[in-house]
C-alpha cells in the first residue's frame, strides 16, 4: 500500500513588516455594488485602513460605479425587497413607497451616527491618501467618460491594470 504525502499547510507569516504595519501594506477594494446599504462596507474599510497607514485603492465596477457617477452619487437607494436582513415579511418590500422610506430611514440612521454621505466620504478617503479608480469595461457598457464622473477617481483602467497597481494587496471584493 502506497501512501502519498501530504502537501505542507500554507501558513501566513504574521510578523512580516508588512503585516505588522511597516512598508508597505497594501488595500485593494473592489465595489461591485451601488445601493446605499452596500456603498458603506467598502468606504468604512477603505477609511479604516487609510488611519491605519495602509496604502488604499477603491475599484469601482458593475453597479458599484454608482457610487462614482456624478449624477447617482448623491441619491443611492436602499430596498427592503429581497433583503432578508430588514426582518420584515418579504411582501411588503414591493409595495409602493417602500424603496423610499427604507432609503429615507437608512440616510436618518446614517446621519444620527455622523458617517458622511458617500460623496463626503469619498472625499475624506482621497484627503486621507485613498486611489479611486473606474472599471474600463463598465464605463463602456454604461456609455461614460471621466467627465461623468466623481473628479477624484484618478481614472478609467482595466481590471488587468487595476491588478497590477494592487500587486501584493490584500483584496476585498464588495
Amino acid at each position: 500500500m502506497t501512501t502519498t504525502e501530504a502537501a505542507p499547510a500554507i501558513v501566513p507569516q504574521f510578523d512580516t513588516p508588512s503585516a505588522t504595519g511597516g512598508g508597505g501594506r497594501k488595500l485593494a477594494i473592489i465595489c461591485s455594488k451601488g445601493s446605499l446599504d452596500m456603498a458603506y462596507p467598502g468606504l468604512i474599510l477603505a477609511n479604516a485602513a487609510l488611519g491605519e497607514g495602509v496604502e488604499t485603492h477603491l475599484f469601482f465596477t458593475f453597479w458599484g460605479f454608482d457610487m462614482i457617477t456624478t449624477k447617482t452619487m448623491a441619491d443611492l437607494k436602499f430596498t427592503p425587497l429581497g433583503n432578508t436582513a430588514t426582518h420584515m415579511p418579504q411582501g411588503l418590500g414591493g409595495l409602493p413607497g417602500m424603496t423610499h422610506l427604507a432609503t429615507s430611514r437608512l440616510r436618518k440612521s446614517i446621519a444620527d451616527l455622523d458617517v458622511p454621505d458617500v460623496p463626503e466620504f469619498l472625499e475624506q478617503i482621497v484627503a486621507s491618501g485613498g486611489h479611486l479608480w473606474a472599471c474600463q469595461l463598465s464605463a463602456d457598457m454604461n456609455h461614460l467618460t471621466s467627465e461623468d464622473l466623481y473628479d477624484e477617481v484618478e481614472g478609467i483602467i482595466s481590471a488587468s491594470d487595476f491588478i497590477e497597481k494592487t500587486d501584493g494587496a490584500q483584496l476585498l471584493f464588495i
